[in-house]
């Protein structure tokens, strides 16, 4: 009995060593950690329970018979993330690089079901190649399996996607599905297909960061809702948006004791956020003027930078933040700034996080690239997900508001709860000068001075229908706060927003926008 203990222990070791010392400096040697090294930054110290270490592929031919490694490429368990319970899976590149087989799939398949039946995150630190070549079709079919089980988790528990490595091919797809994407630069690489076969077929001649390293996914195809400059610096910012969520969509979010006054008097506003309309200004200064401490975790930053999504605290709660961006594009929207906006929006409302949305929109971007590239569609995805969500929903109108932009940016008539505006807003279908235009074109034309009568009428305009107490009065915003009450006003709202019930129609789902 004695010896057969000391065997199991002896197998135990074997498996966290990993399968030679050679592949464990090839892994250092690209700048990469270890699976169980990068498990160990993720969570708790001494909290990670590893399940099924012993399982192995039972696939024959091309040789696979002759390597058959203990765990089969991936680590799969549960830990704790400040003390709350997070389950994780990370493939190990030293083993058939990573690549998913049977037995490599049945271990994610079975450990995601765990973390659906246990209401946990699920956190994948993705480092593989994609199917093992070798195990043909059921490695693909091991694939689907994760696809479906992610699907269905969606909405249910928060998953994370941390890509450590090349994730090609159906590996590719998997992250996608998951609420959100981690990148490293220079390290990480995602595509469908790799560069030998897009030189293959199109003749481009391309390497993988170009095609799919962390700047294209962070800029150019928005994949990438996070990416730092190394792997520790990532798992940290892992653990903290973990601390920002709930364990599943049954509960609320952590609260924190808030060190910040929820009174304070938010002066800088009145500086932050000039009075000229055609000013620009940065408006993540002005959140972190009003929420706890100024701190934010922005999601997506490099990408569609003229809205920025945000989770934070008001007075120790979480809450996500949408917010037009004057300092890019002024603000406006378009087709990717309203399909981010509509994703964030969906995933706090799967997650109970009540949003705050701050306005200072003119309008959105004209243009033949905007009208065929589909901003119809993409503005009706932010529509949708505005109109379906249950949570706590408050708009703060911070300069301008225009046209069917502030209608679509939370306005009371698609649903939100409560409005806010400023003394200085100016809040109207469109700019006062295009409005006089329309509006007095012949006043304007058939006048001594056409330009100093336009500059009247346009005067007269603002005087008479922009300004927030016309929409005050008609009930399209709640109130007229002063600025240096703002956070004071969000928090005091929010916390009687918090018991909200919401009745919904019976469906089986809504027929989602493309």
């Amino acid at each position: 009995m004695r010896g057969q203990v000391v065997d199991i222990h002896s197998i135990r070791d074997q498996i966290s060593y990993g399968p030679s010392e050679s592949a464990t400096q090839r892994q250092h040697a690209m700048g990469k950690l270890t699976v169980r090294e990068r498990i160990g930054l993720l969570l708790d110290e001494g909290s990670f329970t590893e399940v099924n270490p012993l399982r192995r592929h039972q696939a024959t031919g091309f040789g696979i018979e002759n390597k058959v490694p203990y765990a089969d490429g991936v680590v799969t368990g549960w830990g704790a993330v400040e003390g709350r319970t997070v389950f994780v899976y990370g493939q190990d590149f030293r083993i058939f690089g990573g690549a998913l087989g049977e037995a490599q799939a049945a271990k994610i398949h079975e450990l995601i079901d765990m973390a659906v039946s246990a209401g946990a995150p699920l956190v994948s630190l993705n480092d593989g190649g994609g199917a093992r070549i070798q195990e043909g079709l059921t490695a693909l079919a091991g694939y689907g399996g994760i696809f479906r089980r992610s699907a269905q988790a969606s909405g249910v528990i928060p998953q994370i996607s941390v890509i450590l490595g090349p994730s090609a091919g159906g590996a590719a797809c998997s992250p996608a599905l998951t609420d959100f994407v981690f990148m490293v630069r220079s390290v990480s690489h995602m595509f469908i297909s790799g560069p030998d076969v897009v030189r293959a077929v199109t003749g481009e001649d391309t390497s993988p960061d170009t095609l799919g390293g962390a700047g294209v996914h962070a800029e150019v195809s928005g994949t990438a809702a996070f990416v730092y400059d190394d792997e520790q610096t990532c798992l940290n910012e892992v653990r903290r948006l973990l601390s920002m969520l709930p364990s599943n969509n049954q509960e609320a979010p952590p609260a924190v004791s808030a060190t910040d006054r929820p009174d304070r008097r938010c002066e800088a506003l009145l500086e932050l956020v000039p009075a000229d309309s055609h000013r620009s200004y940065d408006v993540r200064k002005v959140i972190e003027e009003i929420v706890d401490d100024g701190e934010i975790l922005e999601v997506q930053e490099r990408w569609a930078a003229n809205v920025v999504c945000a989770l934070s605290r008001l007075d120790g709660q979480v809450v996500g933040i949408v917010a037009n961006q004057p300092w890019r594009l002024a603000g406006v929207l378009d087709t990717e700034a309203t399909e981010k906006a509509a994703r964030f929006v969906q995933f706090c409302d799967s997650f109970n996080i009540p949003l705050v949305t701050m306005v200072d929109v003119p309008g959105f971007l004209p243009g033949l690239d905007q009208e065929h590239g589909g901003i119809i569609r993409h503005t009706a995805k932010l529509l949708y997900a505005y109109c379906n969500a249950t949570v706590p929903r408050i708009q703060l109108v911070l300069r301008k508001a225009y046209g069917s932009a502030y209608v679509v940016m939370d306005s009371r008539s698609i649903g939100a709860d409560l409005s806010f505006a400023w003394p200085t807003n100016e809040m109207a279908v469109m700019g006062a000068e295009g409005a006089a235009d329309v509006i007095f074109r012949r006043q304007i034309a058939e006048a001594d001075d056409p330009a100093a009568a336009r500059e009247d009428l346009v005067k007269r305009y603002k005087r008479e229908l922009m300004h927030p107490y016309y929409a005050a009065q008609r009930g399209l915003v709640n109130d007229v706060i002063d600025p240096a009450e703002t956070r004071e006003v969000l928090i005091r709202s929010l916390a009687i927003l918090r018991t909200k019930r919401a009745i919904t129609l019976s469906r089986k789902h809504g027929n989602v926008p493309m």
